[in-house]
């Protein structure tokens, strides 16, 4: 962990869009087109064990990545200031494992209500979680940490 000074007065990530906002807005729209053009009936039973699978999965990432935030004593919300770097846990796997999360709770929300076409959306609402927000974040922890951040970044997938 470590704490380097931003050499700009914009102490966070400038992140405009909440996260949460763009995966509800990619699945409302799944459902609003399901709704107008039903493709598919996905298997029930398979369907319903995935997505208890994704969402136990999205509990246990999101809890545990919150964790460490707190105990490292910095925000995870990207319009706060970060004061330290979290690269163990699950971060040592992936360098965005509360967006990975957020991507299990989506998968496992469609599936549970057979909505073929937020499936058909996720791979969009990724692209827009990682121009609209990660790229930002990425930018602010590389200003922030310096050189710290980009041997952690060389070392650790985006997603997975």
């Amino acid at each position: 962990m470590s704490n380097k000074s931003a050499p700009n007065n914009l102490d966070h990530a400038d992140v405009r869009i909440p996260p949460p906002l763009i995966y509800v807005a990619g699945f409302v729209l799944g459902l609003l087109l399901e709704r107008v053009f039903p493709v598919l009936v996905l298997p029930k039973t398979a369907s319903r064990v995935a997505a208890v699978v994704c969402v136990a999965l999205w509990a246990i990432l999101s809890v545990w990545s919150i964790g460490l935030f707190h105990r490292a004593r910095t925000s995870f919300l990207p319009i706060k200031p970060t004061t330290t770097l979290v690269i163990y846990g699950p971060y040592q796997f992936t360098r965005n494992p509360m967006y990975l999360g957020f991507v299990c709770l989506y998968l496992g929300l469609a599936l549970w209500f057979g909505l073929f076409w937020a499936l058909i959306l996720l791979p969009a609402v990724i692209a827009g979680i990682q121009r609209y927000v990660i790229v930002r974040e990425e930018q602010y922890l590389e200003r922030k940490f310096g050189d710290e951040y980009l041997i952690y970044k060389a070392g650790v997938r985006r997603w997975i």
